[in-house]
């Protein structure tokens, strides 16, 4: 079976062959560490996310990185409005992305490079773009990339430039859709960016945010590598000038595959927070919302469309994570095996991977996985199950777990949590149910959710 991906650089499917045989070097653009992520930015995080459970599933080896952009206009401009170094600023919600992540059982990147610890590297491509002639001075010290260098800009972004006349310069990160600008590299130091400059050939300054990517990626990856990925609103002007200013300052290849993702709307339309369907993590868990449903919620649409999220999707989304738990206990309490992982996995597995195969197609997936649930479900109220089609259940759902992380296994447990378990069934097993109570709460804080049911107590992650 062959993976195929949509290429956003091609417009098509293609069969994905990486640039070496089992490995997959993999660049996924992160937080700009202003203010916490917003469900939004986790819809790209997820899938990318799923991505790269997926590759590896199928057997690669994967090398994962993922920038913190922690230096840019916006967190400039936040840190003065909050009267705070920057460094202070960018701490604090890198902190809380990495809490994020975690509550939503994200793999952790390999390397997640800030921007501010590789300046010189940036400082090197730039120079780089100078002796290429892609790049230009300014009188204040700035250097912009120039775009009619490039004979190939605006592909990625498939921008008409027929007609279009270069309007200058822009300075900002961000610029309109279809806009002909020369973009900054290097920003000369402003009065407002304070203590934020470092030195540099031209003087003191920063960088310009699509350098970041560029620098860092080539620096981790190589100057080619396979998969880049991001949100829909990264294609441009983002993507497009860092694919310019990599394949200028190298004079190679770049990316194979570019996969991004469509947007979320909230209640059908934009998030807003006049709306009040503005929703950060820690918003949703407030109103007792697992992270299990929550990423679900997020997943189950195809990565390439659009995805409506609102609070009874993800209440649907926690009643289905509770009919696999069922299952899985239905199972689990017939397995005299023990250990699955020898097991052969049954048939349908084939068909649900062969659906992810197709550029992820998780709905086809789902279908196929649900629809063997109800076949084996079927079996079980029977009395016509064997334990070889136990174990083979048993591991199926292991794997469709690894890709979708909506249930964990007491080994997963922390032992300090298990503890606290221990100890709670003891006050509940001598009547006490006030201690017993404290211990849920405590367990509650922690972020663990214990249930009582007619087969024993299960601890769930919040």
């Amino acid at each position: 079976m062959s993976i195929s991906f949509y290429n956003s650089a091609t417009r098509r499917k293609e069969t994905f062959v990486p640039l070496e045989k089992g490995k997959v070097k993999l660049y996924t653009c992160g937080p700009t560490v202003y203010d916490d992520a917003h469900i939004g930015n986790f819809r790209t995080f997820l899938f990318e996310d799923f991505l790269k459970r997926f590759l590896i599933l199928r057997g690669f080896n994967v090398t994962h990185i993922m920038n913190l952009t922690d230096v840019d206009d916006k967190t400039i401009n936040r840190a003065n409005e909050e009267g705070i170094g920057l460094k202070t600023l960018t701490e604090k919600f890198i902190n809380n992305f990495f809490r994020d992540s975690e509550l939503l059982n994200m793999l952790p990147a390999d390397e997640y490079p800030a921007a501010t610890d590789h300046i010189p590297i940036m400082i090197g491509l730039i120079q780089l773009l100078l002796n290429n002639n892609h790049a230009y001075t300014t009188d204040d010290g700035s250097v912009y990339f120039s775009i009619k260098s490039f004979k190939d800009y605006g592909k990625l972004a498939r921008l008409d430039l027929t007609g279009q006349t270069q309007t200058n310069r822009v300075s900002t990160d961000d610029y309109s859709k279809d806009s002909l600008q020369d973009f900054a590299l290097w920003k000369s130091w402003k009065k407002e960016d304070g203590d934020v400059h470092w030195d540099s050939p031209w003087g003191k300054g920063r960088p310009g945010w699509h350098i970041e990517c560029s620098a860092m990626s080539m620096h981790y990856l190589g100057n080619h590598f396979d998969i880049h990925c991001g949100g829909t609103d990264n294609i441009f002007p983002h993507h497009e000038n860092e694919l310019a200013q990599s394949v200028a300052g190298n004079g190679s290849d770049f990316v194979n595959v570019w996969m991004h993702s469509e947007h979320l709307l909230v209640d059908g339309g934009k998030m807003s927070k006049s709306l009040g369907n503005f929703y950060r993590l820690k918003d949703l868990i407030g109103k007792g919302i697992y992270p299990e449903a929550i990423r679900l919620a997020l997943l189950t649409g195809h990565y390439r469309s659009r995805l409506n999220f609102t609070l009874k999707k993800v209440a649907e989304s926690k009643k289905t994570i509770s009919r696999v738990m069922d299952f899985k206990d239905r199972l689990d309490s017939l397995n005299r095996q023990g250990d699955f992982t020898n097991a052969e996995l049954p048939i349908e597995f084939d068909s649900f991977v062969l659906a992810l195969d197709n550029d992820l197609n998780i709905s086809e997936a789902l279908a196929v996985f649900f629809e063997w649930i109800r076949k084996i479900n079927t079996k079980l109220n029977d009395g016509n199950i064997s334990a070889e089609e136990i174990t083979s259940g048993l591991y199926f759902l292991d794997r469709f777990n690894f890709l979708f992380q909506i249930f964990c296994d007491e080994d997963d447990v922390p032992e300090e949590i298990m503890d606290l378990v221990t100890q709670r069934e003891k006050s509940r097993n001598s009547e006490n149910w006030k201690e017993s109570d404290r211990i849920r709460d405590v367990l509650s804080h922690k972020g663990w959710l214990v249930e009582d049911t007619t087969t024993g107590t299960k601890i769930k992650k919040l």
